[in-house]
């Protein structure tokens, strides 16, 4: 074939042959669906994923129920915090005097006394 319009038939036939192959392996006429649907492992297969996905789903409710929980409780620790952080500061703000006892026995205050160390010498 020596002649440009014979390879140019010769490439479309080619052409036309591998898309036609491709579609035909594409269209896979040899899977039948009733045998796939009749596979017991397939079938096991199935079932397993249902019950995964309710087995999941009933987590899913489980950990919402958790952590709505948790937020609730975690307000109340923040809402208690910050009272108890209200209670300090207002501890804090109070003068000191209020706080020192009435107490103004005659005398002064602390005596503050040296005493000799304590030194115990032995010999054996």
């Amino acid at each position: 074939m020596t002649s440009l319009p014979g390879r140019l038939y010769a490439l479309a036939a080619a052409l036309v042959v591998f898309f036609l192959a491709w579609a035909v392996v594409a269209a896979r006429p040899w899977a039948s669906t009733k045998a796939a649907a009749r596979d017991p492992q397939l079938v096991a297969l199935a079932q397993r994923e249902q019950r995964l996905r309710t087995e999941a789903s009933m987590v899913q409710k489980i950990v919402a129920g958790r952590f709505s929980d948790y937020r609730r409780r975690f307000a109340a620790y923040k809402a208690a915090m910050a009272r108890r952080q209200a209670a300090i500061a207002a501890a804090r703000s109070a003068p000191v005097a209020a706080a020192a006892p009435a107490y103004s026995g005659g005398g002064g205050g602390v005596r503050v006394m040296t005493l000799p160390p304590l030194v115990v010498t032995r010999t054996s």
